[in-house]
């Protein structure tokens, strides 16, 4: 038994001892907040509100706001694990309505010049109303704003970019069971 432990304690202190030696051989390379800031381009922006709950009876609908994107690469090297972090808030308030964090380009770079496939942020956090009109006829209804914050490998999170979000609802309600449709009456014509 003590024999072991013996040798787990040298094994502890060889990978201890190791450690800093592998860190340093690139493995842990990367890039500057300031870089990476510089590196990246958000376009094809696009902005609005989403369903994250539905249920007919009794009414209730659960919207949050999101906003998609591409990167667009415009440095001199290949951009890779870069993740986002979208902050929400309504305009005015000091406390988060919510947030979203996604690896957004991960496993295949994005090279100099291309484009990434396209990232969407979503609150994790919305507004509950009853349905679509609820949401449309509310003149209460305020703008919500995102903030982007970006980061990558040796860099810390750094702002990119800040969006309202459109009142665009990306959501249509299903019709009720066991309707049928009005159709119009041209006999009376």
């Amino acid at each position: 038994m003590k024999n072991i432990q013996t040798q787990i304690t040298i094994w502890g202190i060889v990978t201890l001892a190791l450690l800093p030696a592998f860190l340093n051989t690139g493995c842990a390379k990367g890039i500057s907040s300031e870089e990476l800031k510089a590196s990246i381009e958000l376009v094809d922006i696009e902005t609005g509100w989403e369903k994250k709950y539905y249920q007919p009876w009794p009414p209730k609908l659960i919207l949050v706001p999101a906003i998609s994107f591409k990167v667009k690469n415009i440095g001199e090297d290949p951009l890779k694990y870069v993740y986002f972090n979208g902050i929400f808030k309504f305009e005015g308030d000091k406390e988060n309505l919510g947030d979203n964090f996604v690896a957004g380009i991960r496993g295949e770079p994005v090279m100099p010049g291309d484009m990434s496939d396209t990232i969407t942020l979503r609150s994790f956090q919305g507004v509950e109303g009853q349905n679509l009109a609820h949401f449309k006829n509310n003149p209460a209804w305020r703008t919500v704003g995102v903030k982007i914050y970006v980061k990558s490998t040796g860099a810390a999170y750094v702002p990119i970019s800040e969006h309202d979000i459109s009142k665009t609802i990306d959501f249509k309600e299903p019709d009720p069971v066991g309707m049928e449709p009005k159709k119009k009456d041209d006999s009376k014509k």
